[in-house]
């Protein structure tokens, strides 16, 4: 399979998207192989990069991220099927090194490709790696709805996920409670809004997330988290948001239309 992602990133474009497209990629051959391990029985697919792959976000994302939701169905080790991934990457013809931190209640597997870039013609630095973080929410707030969903990208995969709801919702919990706000995490605010056929949050979920770390606000309702959202965007360095975000964009009607106060007026209390 290295081959077929050798030549994925030799077709001609920008060097930068070349190198999102070989990060999908990998994801892609993670996540499938994770699926025919059955590795991924108990956990639903979660985050920006679920986004990507379940409904076209147009922009890319880096990491895996996952919640361990049906603790019961089979049970999940996480070093032991970063070891088997490890296996099956290097069968082909991939060099392959793990991290793996198991000893917290978000347990951590960084998927390092030594000398990817440069196989693949993306750098000039032979020693450069391409990375993927797999995180595992294994105490996740409870009240997340639960879908299943077979895609096509880069793979045929049938992924569990938060259903729609729980998705907005899980974005809101960042959006409200990371020390710093991401212009990614922005940006997914804007796209989810800018979709009138888009459910809103799961409340029950985003409440239970809050509290779970530490929110010291009201109970949010459906004026209460806009509210809530708003205030945190019109207290943020935008220039800094667009800053982070900027690199990982599609070019698109989403991605010309996206700015302060466009998410503010989505954001509107009437």
């Amino acid at each position: 399979m290295k081959e077929e992602l050798a030549a994925l990133v030799r077709r001609p474009g920008d060097p930068v998207q070349s190198g999102h497209l070989a990060r999908e990629y990998l994801q892609a051959r993670i996540l499938l192989a994770l699926l025919e391990m059955g590795a991924m029985i108990p956990l639903a697919f979660q985050g920006g990069t679920a986004l990507r792959f379940l409904y076209d976000l147009p922009r890319f994302s880096e990491d895996l991220d996952f919640a361990l939701e049906r603790p019961g169905r089979g049970g999940f080790d996480l070093p032991a099927s970063g070891h088997r991934l490890a296996g099956r990457l290097e069968r082909e013809g991939y060099s392959v090194e793990l991290k793996i931190r198991a000893d917290r209640a978000v347990e951590r597997m960084m998927v390092a490709f030594p000398g990817l870039p440069h196989d693949l013609g993306l750098s000039p630095h032979p020693s450069q790696r391409m990375s993927i973080r797999v995180e595992v929410d294994t105490r996740p707030p409870p009240g997340a709805g639960l879908t299943t969903t077979i895609v096509r990208r880069h793979a045929l995969l049938n992924l569990q996920h938060h259903d729609r709801a729980s998705l907005f919702a899980g974005k809101l919990h960042a959006i409200l409670q990371r020390r710093w706000t991401k212009g990614r995490d922005l940006f997914d605010l804007f796209w989810y809004l800018s979709d009138p056929r888009w459910p809103g949050p799961n409340l029950e979920l985003l409440n239970n997330a809050l509290r779970q770390t530490g929110w010291d606000g009201p109970q949010l309702d459906e004026r209460g988290w806009r509210l809530a959202a708003r205030r945190r965007v019109e207290a943020l360095d935008w220039a800094a948001a667009e800053g982070d975000v900027a690199p990982f964009l599609e070019p698109g009607p989403a991605v010309s239309l996206f700015g302060r106060e466009a998410l503010l007026q989505l954001l509107c209390l009437d």
